[in-house]
């Protein structure tokens, strides 16, 4: 399983436009076969720094999985309302593997 993190620097005056962006991922993405932990706006501190973050299986089924995406019709909808918006003025993206696991139980006094 790995994990894609995805960070955006937005326009800080455009926050609402980036939360209609993460609410409409947050139907797309799990119905084109991700596993969404979710979309993060600013709130405290910096005020132009949002991630998305969800799983996959692998790279392979990330191709498919962005394959379905790029024709689901929220998935087009979403990336073209971001195009005439714009409100993103970059977006990266990294993949990563859990490396703490298995974690421990929380002892309990």
């Amino acid at each position: 399983m790995i994990t894609c993190f995805i960070r955006y620097e937005i326009d800080p005056f455009r926050k609402e436009a980036f939360n209609e962006y993460a609410r409409n991922w947050g139907q797309a993405i799990p119905r084109c076969g991700a596993d969404l932990i979710g979309y993060y706006a600013p709130h405290e501190g910096s005020a132009t720094t949002a991630y998305g973050v969800y799983t996959i299986r692998s790279l392979a089924e990330y191709e498919a999985y962005r394959e379905r995406l790029r024709d689901d019709p929220m998935g087009r909808a979403n990336y073209e309302f971001a195009k005439r918006e714009q409100f993103i003025r970059r977006e990266d993206r990294i993949f990563l593997r859990l490396a703490s696991a298995p974690h421990a139980e929380l002892i309990k006094p």
